[in-house]
């Protein structure tokens, strides 16, 4: 009898715990993706665009650790700040490549906005380890400034028993146009 109590007791506590899950971290609190949120109706091609260029973003799913080449699997956090005070940053493609070269995703189904001053950030879960310890991310973003500097970053972190550690990497523009 004491047995059935425990069980009875047990279940609905073990379904709470499960049902609490870590909320997804690209969700707002409007409930929607954080990207989505700045999707623009417009198309790019009617901005007066002077800036454009494509960033490339080292990302880090998992870093060998030891010797005997342990692996600890990383959360990575990009993010995409817009440093101009007063022009809008466009941002038509963030793609996730794998150490392969192969996409593993595209984030964007249409062009965002990114007010002035503004950051956009998209996490990697530790658990998708689906990117490699050589992925990377490629961003196309545009701008009507030819002064657009945008900074670009990936932040990654880890823990390893009781230690926990963080670095991050800087994008690189691999091409970029302005107009004259």
């Amino acid at each position: 009898m004491k047995s059935n109590s425990l069980a009875y007791f047990m279940l609905p506590f073990l379904l709470l715990i499960y049902t609490c899950g870590y909320p997804d971290p690209n969700i707002n609190k409007t409930g929607t993706n954080a990207l989505e949120a700045h999707e623009i109706e417009n198309a790019i091609e009617d901005i007066n665009i002077n800036y454009n260029d494509l960033i490339y973003i080292p990302i880090y799913s998992d870093i060998y650790v030891d010797q005997q080449n342990q692996s600890v699997l990383l959360a990575a956090t990009l993010s995409i700040r817009n440093t101009s005070y007063s022009d809008t940053l466009y941002i038509s493609k963030i793609d996730y490549f794998n150490t392969e070269g192969k996409q593993v995703k595209s984030y964007l189904d249409k062009p965002i906005s990114l007010l002035p001053m503004a950051t956009i950030n998209y996490v990697i879960e530790k658990e998708d380890d689906s990117g490699g310890p050589g992925a990377n991310f490629i961003v196309e973003l545009s701008s009507t400034s030819k002064a657009a500097k945008p900074l670009i970053q990936a932040v990654m972190i880890g823990e390893i028993g009781n230690k926990g550690f963080s670095f991050s990497t800087d994008g690189y523009s691999v091409a970029s146009t302005y107009n004259n």
